[in-house]
């Protein structure tokens, strides 16, 4: 359908293909930059059609990206973006354009800022909600040292409903007299934004009134000129502001706001800077944009495009596959699950489209519950309704619920809540890379007392080990599975019953005993095939249960093998592998155990068929691993 990422890249306009540097965009005739952002544009359209990539976020940011190259200068002066999945733009202003078309594959450009892949990159992230307090402790650094250099934090609004960013909102006037916050407006983060804070933000882009008063100072000082002048400006925005909006929230944090100004238009956001940057106060620019500005299909389609794969040009299409995805199946799953008990309530952290609660979100409404991006409100919200007798199902990618690790323990699990956590994306995240892979959770689920943990080998034990969650309610339950499918067996298809803590043995054998978890049981079956060509007896079992391990079984296979290996989609330390190998020690087994898994490193980001063979995770490097013992 699309041209592969490995052919010719697409040809960069000749504005971009001669910027090496910062120092070019700033060299540009002024006529010329909104000729370097419609290159830009297209850049990214026709780049990204071929690798996928955050195309409506970096879309939305082109003239505010050259606006910030064209008046301060990285890396001396330092630019935090919030997530930095918008810094596509940023990465092609200093010197990586002729890359572009390979962000996000294996050995390319990665998705988000790397401090490791250029010195303009001064903060990398990929979760939501740092920008103002690294920023800020850029900022008070830059002060310790008598530097004058700038700091600037690019936030989205979505990213002030996250606790961090309040957190930082309130430490800002007390901290530092020079810093910049660039709120970029476009009532979206990944999905429709939601909540108290949202709203206020779009009455301030939509209130008439406000809009035909709201020069900025920079624009009173261009015209007026003078000390004295600029002082009037301050007292007459600050009086039609007040009039109208008695509690601004970002002055009552003691910063100075300007805007909304209109985040496109290149020249006003480049006058705005040059003057932001002579002032000796934190101040807050409020910018409004548009989350895929000059493509269609993203404009009609902003959660779509905010990341997607490969696409056409012509239309924004997208290849659909057949096989539903394990978020596919558990948005209708628990939908229907709900829909027969109506102490069923389902809740997201700013991801009905990413975790399919968006079925949910449609059929049932009145028990649908969106936080934004707020984890830790998230999971303490759902200990409440527990406490009320309802059975929260929390769905949040595995990466993004480490962020409420403390509540899953003190409130969760301490207090016995039957909280279900949904952990989405268990695994391997692809292409998104390090800060996405969900390869974490079973090491810090591990130690939490009372918490059961399962992952599905297949889609139909999937569905039955959900369907068994929503009836348990004795304590906290999770559940990880991967972002896509994991072998598209029918969820019809006939699965033994789920019993807590309970493994299944698939097939005996004596010589080996291979135990694989989730969505590497695949793994162990291939393994096992090989071995028995080999000449071997093979134990396969399929675990289930993460915690609490099935003792008896695992202890009863691994005295009747002469090896044991275990796979898992997870860091081999302190991974299920440990569990198994802690298990059989207290028990006596010894047996020796070999354990096929991530290693104890940030894993790159790439295709997953090219990353588990290069780290080992095949069937041949697991034969390899057990034949060391005959």
């Amino acid at each position: 359908m699309t041209t592969s990422a490995s052919s010719e890249p697409p040809a960069l306009g000749p504005l971009l293909s001669a910027i090496r540097t910062p120092d070019d965009v700033k060299a540009l005739p002024e006529s010329d930059l909104a000729k370097l952002a419609a290159e830009v544009r297209h850049s990214l359209i026709t780049s990204l059609s071929r690798t996928g990539g955050h195309l409506g976020p970096n879309l939305g940011v082109v003239e505010l990206s050259i606006a910030l190259h064209r008046v301060f200068s990285t890396p001396r002066d330092n630019f935090v973006f919030d997530v930095a999945h918008q810094g596509y733009v940023h990465k092609m202003l200093t010197g990586r354009a002729a890359d572009i078309h390979t962000i996000r594959t294996y050995k390319g450009l990665n998705g988000f800022l790397l401090r490791s892949e250029s010195e303009h990159d001064c903060y990398g992230a990929g979760h939501a909600g740092t920008a103002l307090s690294a920023a800020l402790g850029m900022a008070a650094a830059r002060d310790l040292a008598k530097d004058d250099s700038h700091v600037v934090a690019v936030a989205g609004d979505a990213a002030f409903t996250c606790g961090p960013t309040l957190e930082a909102l309130n430490n800002i006037a007390e901290t530092t007299k020079r810093f910049i916050v660039v709120l970029n407006d476009n009532e979206w983060s990944i999905d429709k934004n939601v909540g108290a804070i949202a709203r206020y933000f779009n009455a301030l882009q939509t209130h008439s009134t406000y809009a035909s008063v709201r020069n900025s100072a920079a624009e009173f000082v261009e015209r007026l000129a003078g000390k004295a002048a600029r002082k009037l400006a301050h007292k007459v925005e600050e009086g039609a502001k007040n009039l109208l909006f008695p509690n601004v929230l970002f002055e009552k944090f003691g910063l100075r706001y300007f805007g909304p100004i209109d985040g496109h238009d290149l020249p006003l956001l480049v006058k705005t800077f040059e003057h932001l940057k002579t002032l000796n106060e934190p101040v807050v620019l409020h910018i409004i944009t548009e989350k895929g500005r000059g493509y269609q299909p993203a404009l009609d389609n902003p959660g779509k495009f905010h990341g997607l794969g490969a696409y056409k040009i012509e239309d924004g299409s997208t290849d659909v596959s057949a096989t539903p995805t394990c978020s596919d199946i558990f948005g209708r799953t628990v939908t229907d699950l709900a829909k027969a008990d109506d102490k069923l309530v389902a809740i997201t952290a700013a991801m009905p489209g990413g975790t399919k609660l968006e079925i949910f979100k449609k059929e049932l409404p009145q028990r649908y519950y969106d936080v934004g991006i707020a984890e830790e409100h998230a999971a303490l919200f759902a200990c409440g309704m527990a406490t009320r007798g309802f059975k929260p199902f929390l769905a949040i990618y595995s990466t993004f619920m480490q962020r409420a690790y403390d509540m899953i323990i003190h409130d969760m699990a301490l207090q016995g809540l039957p909280v279900r956590l949904c952990m989405d994306r268990g695994g391997l995240s692809g292409d998104d890379g390090p800060t996405h892979h969900g390869l974490f959770d079973i090491g810090y689920l591990r130690p939490v007392p009372g918490i059961v943990h399962m992952a599905p080998a297949n889609e139909a034990e999937f569905v039955a080990m959900l369907k068994w969650m929503a009836g348990y309610e004795d304590g906290p339950t999770a559940i990880r599975y991967p972002r896509g499918p994991i072998n598209g067996t029918p969820v019809e298809a006939p699965v033994a019953p789920i019993e807590l803590g309970k493994a299944q043995v698939v097939s005996e054998g004596t010589d080996v005993a291979l135990i694989g978890l989730g969505t590497l049981f695949g793994l162990a079956e291939q393994t096992k095939t090989l071995l028995e060509q080999r000449g071997l007896s093979v134990t396969l079992v399929n675990p289930r249960f993460i915690k609490p391990l099935d003792g008896e079984l695992l202890e009863r296979v691994a005295r009747n093998a002469k090896v044991v290996c275990t796979f898992e989609d997870h860091v081999l330390h302190n991974g299920f592998g440990c569990g198994v190998i802690e298990l059989l020690h207290d028990a006596g087994v010894v047996v020796p155990v070999e354990r096929i898994g991530w290693p104890d490193e940030f894993v790159e980001h790439g295709k997953p068929d090219i990353l588990m063979k290069l780290h080992g995770l095949t069937a041949e490097a697991a034969v390899e691993k057990v034949m060391r013992h005959f």
